[in-house]
Order: C-alpha cells, then sequence, then structure tokens
C-alpha cells in the first residue's frame, strides 16, 4: 500500500473518533435542587423588602415636602387677601391725609371763619327778636320753629305768613311771640318721616350771630317739642363758621327794643346749660 493512502485513512478513523466524543449541545437549564431554590427565594424576598422599604420612605418625605408646601400656600394666600384689604381701603378712602402737626391756637387756623360753640344766640333783625339757636352740622338746612302757617299769594309770588312756635321756657321778646310774620317761600323742601312724607316752605330772614350778619334760609316747621326753636345747619355754617363742641355761647346776646340787656344773659344761659348736661 502506498504510504499516502496510509494516511488518509488514520486521519479519517481521528476525525470519526473525535465526532464520537463530543457531546451534543442542549438549551435546556441545569437542574436546580431544593436548596438552591430557597436560597434564591430569600435573596430576591430581601431585596423586594429593601426596595419597598426605599419607596415608603421616598413617599414619607413627599407627603412632608407637600404639608410643607401646603403651609406656605396657604401663608401667602393670607398675606394676599391682608393686602388685598388695605389697597381696597386705599382706594375707596375719601377721607385727605392725616397730617399731625404741633399743637397751636386753634383760633390762629380757622382761615378767616367764626369759631362758634354748640349754642349760640341769634338775632332776627326783621322779626325783632333774639332766640337760642343749636348748631349742628349735622343738619343741611336751618330751621325756624313756626306754626300757624299759612300760605297766600302776593304780587303773584307765593308767601307764607306763621307765628313763632314757641313754649314757655324759650327766652323771646314778648312782643312778638304771638305776632304774625310774613315772608316769600324761597323753595319747598320734601321731609321723609316714619309718619310719611311732608313738604315744608323755605324762607330766607336776615340773620346775626356774633359778628355774622347773613341771610339765612329757614325750614318752617314746629319745634316747640325740641329744645332750641332754631337750629343752624351746614348751609348757614358754609366757608364761613366752624364749631367747637366744647363751647357755648361765645357770642353776647343782641340787643332788641323791648328786650333785656345783652349782660343780663348769663343767667339764660345758665339754665340752658343745665337742660343740656341733663
Amino acid at each position: 500500500m502506498r504510504p499516502g493512502v496510509v494516511w488518509l485513512i488514520i486521519g479519517l478513523a481521528f476525525l470519526v473518533t473525535g465526532c464520537a466524543m463530543q457531546k451534543p449541545a442542549s438549551n435546556e437549564p441545569p437542574p436546580v435542587n431544593e436548596a438552591a431554590f430557597n436560597l434564591r427565594m430569600d435573596e430576591l424576598q430581601t431585596q423586594l423588602s429593601q426596595q419597598c422599604g426605599e419607596t415608603a420612605s421616598l413617599q414619607q418625605r413627599q407627603l412632608e415636602q407637600q404639608r410643607v408646601f401646603t403651609a406656605d400656600v396657604r401663608e401667602v394666600g393670607s398675606l394676599l387677601r391682608s393686602l388685598r384689604s388695605d389697597v381696597q381701603q386705599l382706594s375707596t378712602r375719601n377721607e385727605e391725609p392725616v397730617i399731625v402737626r404741633e399743637e397751636c391756637d386753634l383760633e390762629d387756623n380757622l382761615e378767616g371763619k367764626t369759631l362758634l360753640g354748640r349754642n349760640e344766640w341769634v338775632g332776627l333783625p326783621s322779626v325783632g327778636t333774639y332766640l337760642q339757636a343749636r348748631i349742628d352740622s349735622g343738619a343741611n338746612t336751618s330751621s325756624l320753629s313756626a306754626s300757624d302757617i299759612t300760605p297766600f299769594e302776593r304780587d303773584g309770588e307765593d308767601w307764607v305768613r306763621f307765628k313763632l312756635a314757641l313754649n314757655d321756657d324759650d327766652v323771646v321778646i314778648d312782643a312778638v311771640r304771638d305776632e304774625w310774620i310774613e315772608a316769600p317761600v324761597e323753595r319747598r323742601v320734601r321731609i321723609v318721616q316714619a309718619s310719611g312724607d311732608d313738604s315744608r316752605p323755605v324762607i330766607s330772614l336776615p340773620m346775626t350771630l356774633g359778628p355774622l350778619r347773613e341771610n339765612v334760609e329757614f325750614t318752617l316747621n314746629n319745634r316747640s317739642h325740641l329744645e332750641y326753636p332754631v337750629l343752624l345747619g351746614r348751609r348757614f355754617m358754609l366757608d364761613i363758621a366752624v364749631i367747637d363742641v366744647a363751647e357755648t355761647y361765645r357770642f353776647d346776646r343782641p340787643e332788641f327794643p323791648g328786650g333785656e340787656p345783652a349782660d343780663q344773659a348769663a343767667e339764660d344761659e345758665a339754665a340752658d346749660a343745665d337742660d343740656t348736661e341733663e
């Protein structure tokens, strides 16, 4: 036999032998015993417990942060509401800013206005008498106590005649207590009361009060149940007078024929002060 053939046979023999010794590959997992299975399950349970614990801790931190954030939002909301309220008050306030100055004499700051007490003597030259008056900035129009108010027409214009409505305690010159007074009607005012509406005539009479000489509009109505037969309101005081409610009768009583001298008014003023205190 030739040497080349021999080596070929030997090579084929080794090849067949090698194939017979190699084990076929398999995709099946190796077998697991019970101990390894339990160990693996314990490891997985431990990992799962750790993950659950970390998740719970994260949720707790998030909840605390949410609570802090909610508290901050509520505080900011409260501050905004307070600020909005302050802005609304500033926008709706009609008052002038309050300026605090050093104390000084009130009369130096009257700017040409006359300082009146809460009660004063007034004179009615066209009627011929003095009367006690209450100064009241809460009232708009001045008022004169009148009774027997009778409208009539003169020269095509509306007039009224009336008497002073006085009680026994009112200080007046006796000669005019029951005298008729006539005056043209300037206008009429509508008064709304609980008992119903009332239309009152308004007249204009010259009046004196201390240094003041003014034509004053009076509504006519019966004030005999009140303390003062004359009430002076804002229309009279506008631009000419201010009130010091701590004072009374800052000016002397005017004098008229048939009346008492001005220096004898102190007794009537004292009686008025006693009635006011009661």
